[in-house]
């Protein structure tokens, strides 16, 4: 069922995203701590929001906050905001 979302698929993500938060919070670059601020607020805004839907059985908007969430951790890696290597985790350079 690869075009599904299922609860597997948002266990998988929400680790994921949980796991690159952690990762970033204790590497974030010296000078940028305001813009790491900003970015990890939005990450724990959208991982809210992901689990408020997946308690509403809302499946779809879940995946997708998650999807938002994770892509604020990736945008901090590439404009130099976090000081991380995991290509397993973030999109790095």
């Amino acid at each position: 069922m690869q075009d599904k979302i299922t609860i597997e698929k948002i266990e998988k993500y929400f680790d994921l995203t949980s796991r690159a938060l952690k990762e970033v919070k204790e590497n974030v670059i010296k000078g940028k701590e305001k813009h790491a601020k900003e970015i990890i607020d939005m990450v724990e805004n959208y991982l809210s929001d992901a689990r408020h839907f997946q308690k509403k059985g809302d499946l779809v908007n879940c995946f997708a906050a998650l999807n938002y969430a994770h892509g604020w951790l990736d945008s901090g890696v590439r404009l130099d905001v976090f000081d991380v290597k995991d290509d397993g985790l973030f999109t790095v350079k």
